[in-house]
């Protein structure tokens, strides 16, 4: 039998970096197995599904790499189905037409509550006679339509990830709607556990992988594929993905879509990379650094753990810095362009590329994020900076004059500053001021950037001078140093 696994994301907020992880145990699983991995869109939440988050969602699986082999399938497209599903229900005896008002349904539970009892409904109207049912209907109640679950019923099946799963039907909370109101005779808006069912039988999905926060519905959805004639697929239950305090990530917790994500600067391997290790475990000498193909030869169930994994940026951080120092310069400044465009950073593409593809060199070992990029960048892109004031401290340092009066001197005309050049350049003003080196490339730096600290100097000092701006940086600092002394 082929395997087919599905992601049935909801379009009614952005792709989330939980049902990111549950798209990737599921491509991972269905190319391990050579099988199908089908995007399915749930938006039968009419109220709050969006066009524009079914495009965020879309994109970004895209983005990650998890190409999907058929769909995307829309719900929304497939009602007849469902009520096709309904009615057989309702035929067989299985369902019925339940009359409660909500109001009714409120005093039920405020009088469980009161009683210590967990609420559930009652199933007060499973055994309604024609003539109750008229009364109702003459009263002016529509009926929503719900599905019989016995409560001395026992569900249990293998889960894929946490083994032996039981549930009584007693604590299912009562028959379960499948259909909202609509006046007798019809059928209204079918709802979340009938159309996942309904849609996996005719999908053929012979695996469910999804987060341990949907282990509730599992047994009413087994009792669902059983009272429509179908065999119920085997179920994965993977561990939820935590904050640093345990509880379940969640937008109170700031970044959590994918877009955000990429809009921070993590590169899209990076990240599915580091989202494969929230719950997954590989096998010994594969190492953290991956592909998604790679991942997916060593997949197994056995490896995904049942505790939650906690959300690290740490890790985050340093697996997206390896991935940033294995790009090749023309891919990372492809990255980068974008994003100092956006800064309102002036350069020409043209004209200035091999300039711009030796900034990104010089920045690409200091990067954590791409976006880093842009205030690492910025004094590259303005022809004077301010000093911070540590370089102040070493500006005001005895022997600084000297040193930027002697560079200032002997900078050479051509645009090119050749490093066996400036190397001797250092070595001379050290020499004329009288200190150690040391001093001589802190001053140089301060003078240039406005701190004391950054990317290599020697390639700071040729990137600056190729733009034409190291002399009159070092004029500025140097009437700095005047100025300060009065």
């Amino acid at each position: 039998m082929t395997v087919r696994v599905r992601l049935a994301p909801s379009p009614t907020g952005n792709l989330h970096i939980g049902t990111a992880r549950t798209a990737v145990f599921n491509w991972l699983y269905a190319r391990h197995c050579g099988g199908k991995f089908i995007l399915r869109i749930e938006d039968t939440d009419r109220e709050r599904s969006r066009p524009e988050y079914t495009e965020n969602i879309l994109e970004g699986l895209q983005w990650l790499g998890l190409t999907w082999d058929e769909g995307p399938y829309f719900q929304s497209d497939r009602l007849d189905l469902y009520r096709q599903a309904i009615q057989t229900l309702l035929d067989k005896g299985l369902a019925y037409y339940c009359y409660c008002t909500p109001e009714e349904l409120d005093a039920l539970r405020s009088e469980q509550k009161a009683k210590g009892l967990a609420p559930r409904y009652d199933n007060r109207h499973r055994h309604l006679t024609p003539e109750e049912q008229a009364a109702f209907e003459a009263a002016g109640r529509t009926p929503v339509i719900r599905f019989k679950i016995e409560d001395d019923r026992q569900i249990e099946w293998q889960d894929l990830v946490r083994g032996r799963v039981s549930w009584q039907g007693a604590d299912l909370g009562g028959d379960m709607v499948i259909a909202r109101a609509a006046p007798r005779g019809e059928i209204g808006y079918p709802l979340y556990n009938l159309v996942v069912v309904v849609d996996d039988i005719a999908m053929g999905i012979t695996d469910v992988i999804r987060g341990e926060d949907h282990i509730g519905n599992t047994p009413k959805q087994i009792l669902l594929y059983e009272a429509l004639g179908a065999t119920p697929p085997n179920f994965a239950h993977t561990p939820l993905i935590l904050n640093s305090a345990g509880q379940k990530l969640s937008k109170r917790d700031g970044v959590t879509s994918i877009s955000d994500f990429r809009a921070m600067g993590y590169l899209a391997p990076a990240l599915v990379n580091y989202i494969t290790l929230l719950g997954w475990s590989p096998p010994e000498g594969m190492g953290e650094l991956f592909t998604l193909d790679l991942a997916a030869k060593h997949f197994s169930f056995e490896r995904i753990n049942k505790a939650g994994a906690r959300f690290d940026w740490d890790k985050l951080n340093w697996l997206n810095r390896q991935y940033i120092q294995q790009l090749e310069p023309e891919e990372l400044l492809a990255e980068l362009i974008p994003l100092w465009r956006g800064a309102g950073y002036a350069f020409d593409e043209g004209s200035d590329r091999p300039w711009l593809l030796n900034l990104a060199q010089l920045l690409q070992p200091s990067l954590n994020t791409l976006r880093e990029a842009i205030d690492q960048g910025a004094v590259f892109f303005v022809p004077t900076v301010t000093f911070d004031a540590e370089a102040m401290a070493q500006l005001s340092q005895p022997q600084t004059a000297t040193i930027l009066a002697y560079l200032l001197d002997h900078l050479p005309s051509e645009p090119t500053l050749a490093t066996e050049m400036g190397q001797h350049l250092i070595q001379q003003a050290t020499k004329a001021a009288g200190v150690k080196k040391g001093a001589t490339m802190r001053s140089l730096r301060a003078a240039l950037t406005g701190a004391v600290h950054g990317p290599d100097l020697m390639a700071t000092w040729q990137i600056l001078h190729q733009r034409g701006w190291d002399q009159p940086r070092l004029a500025a600092a140097l009437k700095q140093v005047h100025t300060a002394r009065g």
